[in-house]
């Protein structure tokens, strides 16, 4: 059974920094693709970073050069790590795996950035 467990969002100044974390069971990272989304109210949930199995990365325009994502093998965790945060950052970020033709989410995590 696939889990995965989102956390690491709070509530921070613009300008400042997070860690999202994504804590997976019942697949390895290392072995899937794996992404960050997020959702702000109103607004449809919309990518934002990327992970191949072979470690390569995407970013949305809007985060490039600001957000990382990253994994750690030997935790199952997936990462993304967000610097220089913007108002316009705050959303829901979910964590999202898509193994054997069906996606998995995470539950969420609130991300609020304060002007």
């Amino acid at each position: 059974q696939v889990q995965l467990v989102d956390s690491g969002g709070g509530l921070v100044q613009a300008g400042g920094s997070l860690r999202l974390s994504c804590i997976a069971s019942g697949i390895i990272v290392t072995t899937n693709a794996m992404a960050w989304y997020r959702q702000a109210p109103g607004k449809q949930r919309e990518v934002v970073a990327a992970i191949t199995g072979g470690g390569s990365t995407n970013y949305a325009d809007s985060v490039k050069g600001r957000f990382t994502i990253s994994r750690d093998n030997a935790k199952n965790t997936v990462y993304l790590q967000m610097s220089s945060l913007k108002p316009e950052d705050t959303a829901v970020y979910y964590c999202n795996v898509l193994s054997y033709g069906k996606a998995y989410w995470g539950q969420g995590t609130q991300v609020t950035v304060s002007s």
